[in-house]
Order: structure tokens, then sequence, then C-alpha cells
């Protein structure tokens, strides 16, 4: 049974296509990119409004088999970048549907990994303040995407439709020294007081590279 593993890049607004290249060209079936924004650690940035910026969020499954080449064709692609550019990680996927079949995936959740990912569900508007109190709390930066939740029965109605409320999905990759604290200071936030209005989680992010700047 093969196991698989998705492969997670985060570049510039229109780089995207720099990764989905590399990667298909090395054997790649197929990737995916989203669109989310940036934030810089800079709080002088930030307060003048030029903190955020565009970012590509590349998706790649992969056989664990295939991999580290996908990977190595990915940052070899982005060298022709002189300064840091991104970052690519790897997830482990414990389920893969293909064609109607699950297929059940092992993998060693000992594995020794340097990150961790933290991913943080809030409402609309309060991903700057879950951001802010994680750069207190270590984060270096993280990417904003927006998202929206699903209501249930019984919930309130406009005109006979459901309000859906919107999301703001924080994507944070930080090392693992650090993610507990960013985590119990973003739990702290008053925003997320109210049961219901957030949530937050972590998961190994295994294969941690710097895109654009050399391993050596």
């Amino acid at each position: 049974m093969n196991s698989y593993q998705l492969i997670v890049g985060i570049v510039p607004r229109n780089y995207g296509e720099l990764l989905t290249h590399a990667a298909t060209n090395a054997g790649a079936r197929g990737a995916s990119i989203s669109m989310g924004r940036g934030t810089a650690a800079n709080t002088l940035l930030q307060i003048l409004g030029f903190g955020d910026s565009a970012k590509d969020l590349v998706y790649v499954v992969s056989p664990s088999s295939q991999t580290k080449v996908l990977c190595d064709a990915m940052y070899e692609a982005s060298l022709e970048k002189k300064q840091p550019f991104g970052i690519l990680f790897t997830l482990p996927v414990t389920d893969f549907i293909r064609t109607g079949k699950t297929e059940n995936q092992e993998y060693n959740m000992n594995e020794s990994t340097t990150h961790k990912l933290i991913t943080v569900i809030v409402n609309k508007g309060y991903a700057d303040d879950a951001m802010d109190a994680a750069r207190k709390a270590g984060a270096t930066g993280g990417t904003i995407l927006n998202a929206r939740g699903t209501a249930k029965p019984g919930d309130e109605k406009f005109f006979g439709m459901e309000i859906v409320p919107e999301k703001d999905m924080i994507l944070i990759v930080a090392e693992n020294s650090k993610a507990d604290k960013i985590i119990n200071a973003i739990q702290e936030l008053p925003c997320l007081a109210t049961p219901g209005s957030g949530i937050a989680f972590a998961s190994p992010a295994q294969n941690f590279t710097l895109l654009g700047k050399s391993k050596k």
C-alpha cells in the first residue's frame, strides 16, 4: 500500500506556477494553487499599511516515495531568486480518496520534525488580532486565506436564506519550541472567548525548506 504526503509551498503571488511546473516536470500528476495574503513581522510596516503581501499557496499530493524528488525540483526552481522567496513543507496524508476508493495511509507520527503548521480559523476581521498575538509569542509571520463557515439548521435566516458567516483562516509555520506558546497566546484572545468563535490546531510540518535561498 502506497503512502502519500501533501506538499505545500507558500510563495509571492503569480509565482505559484513556478513551483507547479517544476513539480509536474518532475513527475507530479497535478497541483493546485490558492490565493492568500502574507503578514510581515515588522510592526511598523503593519501600522503603515505595507505589512500585507499577496501569496500563492501551492498544493501537490505525492506518493511518499516521490516526495523528495518533487520537493528537490521545486527547491531548485526557486534558486533563480537570490533572496528568501518562500517556504516549502509536507504534511502527512491519512486518507487518500481516488476514483471513489479510499486508501487508509500509515505514517510515523514520531518522525523527527523541526516545525509545526498552526491553523487558526476565526470570524472575518479577527485575523490580524490573531497574528498580532502570534507574533508576540514568537511567530515570524503567517498567511491568511478567506473562508466561510457553514450554518446549521435553526441558525438565523435573512429573507429565508441561512446566514453563512465569513471566516479568516490563518496558516502559521513555527518552530516546534514556539508552537505551544503561539497557540496559547491565540487562545487567550477576547475574540475567541465565545464558544464556536474559532478553532486552532497544529500538525507536524515535515521536510521544512526555505525557498530561494541556498541550503549551504
